[in-house]
């Protein structure tokens, strides 16, 4: 067991598998008429492209802000997994200061965690940028959390005690392009809601 892990967390870090390298989700596109997009097959949606880009994001931002992995104590060796409602893919998130991960799997698909957040793309956005009480997302039932209550606990105090907000600290990953990023995710949660 790895000094500072507790037992629950020693299995949760066994219990971390890594990408499937050859997942797809399927998509509906959201920018057709609802009439229509369900007349159409789902389109797929390969995960593999994304898994370097989701490591680059939360390596970048462990680099930058180490405090916030820290500050998560056994809670870092928890699993949360990031139900994102109104899109294909969830993410699977293990805040490891050592080896962070964070890493895309089809909807639907059955994987061990420790924490389960859920809610629709905007609302997550919302609490990442800071722009709504996370307390007032949790009891409005916009955004649902579930599974261990410590490490629950934990990442909200991580979170709310960043000078900044996580959604910036993503574009900032991309480095000259953070500006054209930032403005993405704002169109992204805009459009799908």
């Amino acid at each position: 067991m790895v000094p500072g892990m507790t037992q629950a967390s020693t299995q949760s870090a066994r219990r971390f598998a890594e990408p499937p390298l050859f997942a797809v989700a399927r998509w509906r596109p959201g920018l057709l008429p609802a009439s229509l997009a369900r007349r159409l097959p789902p389109l797929p949606l390969p995960l593999a492209p994304l898994q370097p880009v989701l490591n680059h994001v939360v390596r970048s931002i462990a680099h930058r802000r180490p405090r916030l992995f820290e500050r998560l104590g056994d809670a870092a060796a928890c699993t949360f997994l990031i139900d994102v409602l109104n899109t294909p893919i969830m993410l699977c998130l293990r805040p490891d200061p050592r080896r962070p991960q964070l890493y895309a799997v089809p909807r639907g698909a059955q994987v061990p965690h420790d924490v389960r957040i859920a809610g629709r793309f905007a609302d997550i956005f919302r609490l990442l940028d800071s722009e709504a009480d996370s307390d007032a997302l949790f009891f409005s039932r916009s955004i649902v959390v579930e599974g261990n209550t410590e490490a629950i606990v934990a990442l909200r105090n991580a979170i709310d005690d960043l000078d900044g907000t996580l959604a910036q600290d993503i574009a900032e990953a991309f480095g000259p392009l953070a500006p054209a990023v930032r403005l993405a995710l704002k169109e992204i949660s805009r459009v799908i809601g």
